[in-house]
């Protein structure tokens, strides 16, 4: 994954159903970082909510981080699934999908899954991701790794992304992670 090709695409981290998440304080955290990140190197985030009227809106701690970007709602469970979208993601011309949100093995891997058949180089944040089970999850990054999605690390990705320490973000990125 790189800067200049790389779109960071957020699932559908909403309501009732983010509270439910497996180790959420740690998701949560993750999350925010990665958001931050991807700020700071000025790589583009396509942010999408699944049927916000039934599940609420993303939760708090990421939509201060979100300014200056507009939800793309859906109701298919693949962001893929939804014109709005294809159009967004086609518009960034980049092929490099980043994914991370929730649920692992319902909307991150269906989109994973959709990506990867539409051409896309796709990364999946493992601990940027969850569902309400860890086995759901483990499921979830195990599918995906067998289908060609790249498993990554919060971390991981953000210092992939910079390259070097010589880098002008370097020392603001990495105060993110230590």
């Amino acid at each position: 994954m790189n800067i200049e090709n790389s779109i960071l695409i957020l699932i559908d981290v909403q309501g009732k159903l983010a509270q439910l998440m497996y180790d959420r304080e740690r998701l949560f955290a993750n999350l925010q970082i990665v958001v931050k990140g991807a700020r700071i190197l000025g790589v583009p985030i396509l942010w999408c909510q699944q049927n916000p009227r039934a599940l609420g809106p993303t939760i708090s701690e990421l939509t201060g981080l979100l300014e200056g970007i507009s939800p793309i709602d859906k109701m298919s469970f693949s962001c893929c699934g939804d014109m709005a979208f294809q159009d967004a993601l086609l518009k960034t011309g980049r092929n490099q999908a980043v994914l991370c949100g929730i649920e692992s093995h319902v909307c991150v891997y269906q989109t994973a899954a959709d990506l990867r058949i539409k051409g896309y180089d796709v990364a999946v944040v493992a601990d940027a991701v969850s569902s309400r089970t860890a086995e759901n999850k483990q499921t979830a990054l195990s599918r995906m790794q067998s289908e060609g999605v790249c498993v990554t690390s919060t971390e991981m990705l953000l210092f992939e992304w910079m390259r070097t320490a010589t880098h002008a973000q370097f020392k603001e990125v990495a105060r993110l992670v230590r």
